[in-house]
């Protein structure tokens, strides 16, 4: 189907595929790749790689996913009024919802994975087209090999044990494969971001003194090439999320090191608070400068990528004092006290959200949330509506889905020296952040748990993005000092239940010991 598509990178890679993805699952997923004469020309190969990205988009964006995988389970977030996504808070992850039996079903990851290994396998034919030389043959296998990374260590954190496969032809029909142990998963996906690393440019139609990569990649100039494109950068920055994920913490300073000292060579840079949470800023899909999103996906309205699901905004955002918006309440809210948690008045004048005591009486930054004074208070720290142009009362959103950011990977490498005992450095990292967020720096004297701050802080800044979820998880192996949370570590309840659609297909699989 995507190949009688016009090839125009953006509109597929963004495009329509959020919508198509679920008739494509109906057939072999071998299908996207399986008509004839599709891997003889320069266009066959763009937009085979072009398939995998618009694939792996749909698989986070479906029904919100990314947040019910990440976000909402044990978060700070609460139901207003749907059971289903209480139940999802709750970790009673296999209430008779269709929403959860939805978000339990691994099958988009396996259209991705499966695209990948018929790109792997396939694409060398279209260098029979001149165009397609052996730099661009170099490097878009290097960005599939990264993608099927990717798409395996996503299913391991949520699944735990998955079906593994390389080969497109047990991909087509991986539902009567076995689940693979998790740890060789994730070895696999680190050995094959390291061989892809070197393949991969900082910057896509970048100037590239050894010739190694094409200039002006499939014609389009370096605005077209932002964030979703795995760079070199991206491929460590997943590479330190696999070690963390791994407990190997000494291995998260070394990939973060060599991020430390190249990030420069992307454009990438700190945001400000600011930034993060203007329409045109972070989270826009639309600038053609915001090399921020160091890995993620776009919904550009430039592109008529404007959707009203796959984004935070549908389930967060509703009418306001200062925002008028047709829906009245929104579907998730973080309650006033446990905002008053997070951000402390004592803490300093945190330009996130707090009061700043400098003013008689003390002045409220409402930067993250809105509404603060009523009953259910509004997360507006993203909202991205009609290009950013919206207002509200037609709701349909822009925002794109971030894996990483500089900041994020920052609060992971303090995470790693404190789990190796390097408090002082992890307070360094920890403190520049604060710092920037308008905060007190924090000392060993305090408390005595770096590990802790470091934490709480990843919440504070990293709250709608997606990493709660595995957070929470992460700092409980860390620290093993919640029993009741032990039992989930130790019995696999830390992964979500395989979908009952799925084990009725495959009779090599048993559902999760946790939740048979």
């Amino acid at each position: 189907m995507l190949y009688k598509l016009k090839f125009v990178f953006t509109a597929v890679l963004f495009g329509s595929l959020l919508f198509s993805c679920n008739k494509i699952l109906d057939k072999k997923s071998s299908r996207i790749a399986d008509e004839e004469g599709s891997w003889q020309s320069f266009e066959n190969a763009r937009s085979g790689l072009i398939g995998i990205y618009g694939l792996f988009r749909a698989a986070l964006a479906d029904n919100n996913a990314h947040w019910m995988w990440g976000e909402l389970r044990a978060g700070d977030f609460r139901s207003v009024s749907r059971q289903d996504l209480k139940a999802v808070v709750d970790g009673e992850l296999t209430a008779a919802y269709p929403l959860l039996e939805k978000v339990a079903n691994w099958r988009r990851f396996y259209a991705v994975i499966n695209a990948a290994n018929v790109f792997i396998e396939r694409v060398e034919g279209c260098m029979a087209d001149k165009r397609y030389t052996e730099a661009y043959y170099k490097l878009d296998i290097a960005q599939a090999r990264a993608l099927r990374a990717f798409a395996y260590f996503y299913m391991v954190r949520i699944w735990g044990d998955v079906p593994f496969t390389t080969s497109s032809g047990d991909g087509g029909n991986f539902e009567a494969l076995p689940r693979t142990d998790k740890n060789k998963i994730l070895s696999f996906a680190e050995q094959e971001l390291i061989a892809a690393a070197d393949n991969l440019p900082y910057l896509y139609s970048g100037s590239d003194p050894e010739q190694k990569f094409p200039p002006n990649y499939y014609g389009y100039g370096q605005g077209t090439w932002l964030n979703a494109p795995v760079t070199r950068l991206a491929a460590y920055a997943l590479l330190a999320h696999i070690a963390a994920w791994k407990g190997q913490y000494t291995e998260v300073v070394i990939y973060t090191d060599f991020i430390e000292n190249n990030f420069s060579k992307s454009n990438v840079s700190a945001s400000s608070v600011a930034f993060i949470t203007s329409p045109s800023g972070l989270f826009s899909g639309d600038a053609t400068d915001n090399y921020r999103q160091l890995l993620g996906f776009r919904f550009p309205k430039n592109q008529k990528e404007t959707t009203i699901t796959g984004h935070i905004e549908q389930l967060a955002l509703a009418n306001t004092v200062n925002f008028a918006m047709s829906k009245q309440l929104p579907d998730i809210y973080v309650p006033k006290d446990v905002i008053a948690e997070l951000f402390p008045s004592a803490a300093g004048n945190d330009d996130r959200f707090g009061y700043d005591n400098r003013y008689t009486p003390p002045l409220l930054y409402t930067t993250y949330f809105e509404n603060y004074n009523a009953e259910i208070p509004v997360f507006k720290k993203i909202r991205v509506l009609d290009g950013g142009t919206g207002t509200g009362s037609y709701a349909v959103f822009n925002s794109s889905i971030i894996f990483t950011r500089l900041e994020e990977l920052r609060l992971l490498r303090a995470e790693a020296y404190a789990a190796i005992g390097d408090d002082g450095k992890a307070l360094t990292i920890l403190n520049s952040l604060r710092s920037n967020r308008n905060l007190k720096a924090v000392s060993l004297s305090e408390n005595g748990d770096v590990l802790k701050d470091i934490f709480d802080e990843r919440r504070r800044e990293l709250m709608g993005e997606g990493w709660r979820w595995y957070d929470i998880v992460r700092y409980n192996r860390i620290r093993r000092n919640d029993p009741e949370f032990n039992k989930l570590l130790d019995n696999d309840g830390i992964y979500w239940p395989v979908a009952q659609d799925v084990l009725t297909r495959n009779p090599e699989l048993k559902q999760n010991t946790y939740w048979k």
